[in-house]
């Protein structure tokens, strides 16, 4: 009898058992089912979120790039100015010395120091064009500056990108090829000096090779009609010599 009645309680506690996962796995997946509908606005509605966000964060770089397009950072300029009106005559020498460009002060609308006064040194030197046109004429000059070191006024955004480009940038050097940094982008171009021999080498070859085709198709052309013109001469000299014969 005890063997059968703890027989009877096994079955009991793993009939249970059972009972008490199925329970569970039912409760849970209420739970998850009625937490996923409750999530799914929620989750729709991050997303809006997330891209109205991810515009708003382009116009404002659009609009920090737009407010530093007319800007230009000079590097090396000696700091010993006691204003940045004298600041600005300065630049105005370096310009019209290196660049042979004229610089009048209403075209300039703001200019001054970039950071703090450091003892060593000479801070960066920020200038700021009334027009863009102004400002890409010293830019196509500014190979010519003489100790004298121009950059665009980048964004910390545009900044951090250029950074990471640095290592690509070389490598593309190192295989030959032109490269360079625009803005926040890299523009690469093939080596140009090897393509001009390739295509040099193809233009070439074939003229080289149907030269002497053609001279020896026409070299047959000319002796046959040599041969036929020598020939139609030795009959018409030929004819008035016999009949000058007969008649005598």
């Amino acid at each position: 009898m005890d063997d059968q009645f703890q027989l009877l309680f096994d079955k009991l506690q793993i009939e249970m058992q059972k009972q008490n996962m199925e329970l569970q796995t039912t409760i849970t997946k209420n739970i998850m089912e009625s937490m996923d509908e409750k999530l799914h606005p929620i989750i729709a509605e991050n997303k809006i979120l997330k891209t109205k966000l991810e515009k708003l964060e382009i116009e404002v770089e659009s609009l920090k790039r737009a407010k530093k397009q007319n800007n230009l950072i000079f590097f090396g300029i000696k700091e010993d100015e006691k204003s940045n009106l004298e600041l600005l005559q300065k630049v105005k020498k370096i310009l019209k010395t290196d660049l042979s460009i004229k610089l009048e002060d209403y075209e300039v609308s703001n200019i001054y120091r970039i950071g703090k006064k450091p003892s060593d040194k000479a801070r960066p030197t920020l200038v700021t064009f009334v027009n863009e046109w102004k400002k890409n004429e010293v830019t196509k000059m500014k190979k010519n500056l003489k100790d004298i070191y121009i950059s665009e006024d980048y964004t910390n955004d545009v900044l951090e990108k250029r950074k990471m480009l640095q290592p690509q940038l070389m490598e593309e050097r190192k295989k030959g090829n032109i490269a360079y940094l625009k803005f926040d982008k890299i523009i690469i171009k093939g080596n140009n000096i090897k393509n001009d021999k390739r295509k040099r080498e193809t233009s070439t070859s074939p003229q080289c090779n149907n030269q002497p085709k053609k001279q020896q198709n026409l070299m047959p052309s000319n002796i046959s009609r040599l041969n036929a013109y020598d020939l139609m001469r030795f009959r018409s000299n030929s004819l008035p010599s016999t009949s000058t014969d007969n008649k005598q």
